[in-house]
């Protein structure tokens, strides 16, 4: 079987692929998490009771967070050297800049990427570890979820991260998809469809959790 190169790797194209396939792997991160954290309008038994689940299985939970370090030291490394490329082959900027052909979560990719990692540092900190969050039970996920969001700066800090990931995921699904070879001018618009359902079931996802006890509507 043939291998790629190591040279591909090294290309415009190679570090193409490897952001779509590190893209795709954070991808099903975000919508199995999201899909796990949903159960918290079940009540504290269930939402606590998942996350038992998963820290008796010990060896999945480890495999999962090594392929996801992989996966986004893999993705940052690739944009970063990609935007070195971008920048070297035109080192003078454009006169008067034209975005004909872009979109505007095409042009905030960067921007929204650096807060994204921002974020997910300030999530683990706050919800993993609990060294940034003041009422933090071991355990008790749910008083975790419910006090960490009672706070109207954590949970705004939230939602404009979760817009910045819905802008990040529109463009990366449907850049992705083209990277692997999933289009076509005649089923374009159903990329564009599945990107836009996409993001949009995302944010509107994770965004309900700080509104749902910001609102009251999820209390202890």
């Amino acid at each position: 079987m043939a291998t790629a190169s190591p040279g591909f790797f090294r290309s415009s194209i190679g570090k193409k692929v490897v952001m779509a396939a590190s893209g795709a792997i954070l991808f099903g991160f975000v919508i199995g998490h999201m899909l796990g954290n949903l159960q918290v309008y079940l009540g504290p038994e269930a939402f606590n009771g998942y996350a038992e689940k998963l820290r008796h299985l010990p060896a999945l939970l480890w495999t999962a967070r090594a392929a996801l370090l992989v996966a986004v030291t893999a993705h940052i490394a690739s944009a970063y050297s990609l935007t070195r490329t971008s920048q070297v082959a035109r080192p003078v900027g454009y006169r008067q800049r034209e975005s004909r052909e872009s979109t505007y979560a095409s042009r905030t990719m960067r921007w929204g990427g650096v807060i994204i990692l921002l974020f997910i540092v300030y999530h683990l900190m706050h919800f993993t570890f609990g060294n940034a969050h003041p009422n933090f039970v071991p355990g008790d996920v749910f008083h975790n979820f419910v006090t960490g969001f009672r706070s109207p700066v954590v949970s705004g800090f939230y939602i404009v991260a979760m817009l910045a990931l819905g802008l990040h995921l529109y463009h990366g699904v449907w850049s992705m998809m083209q990277t692997l070879g999933l289009s076509h001018p005649r089923y374009d618009h159903l990329r564009h469809a599945f990107a836009t359902l996409v993001a949009v079931a995302v944010v509107l996802g994770n965004v309900s959790f700080p509104v749902a006890v910001l609102t009251g509507f999820i209390h202890e």
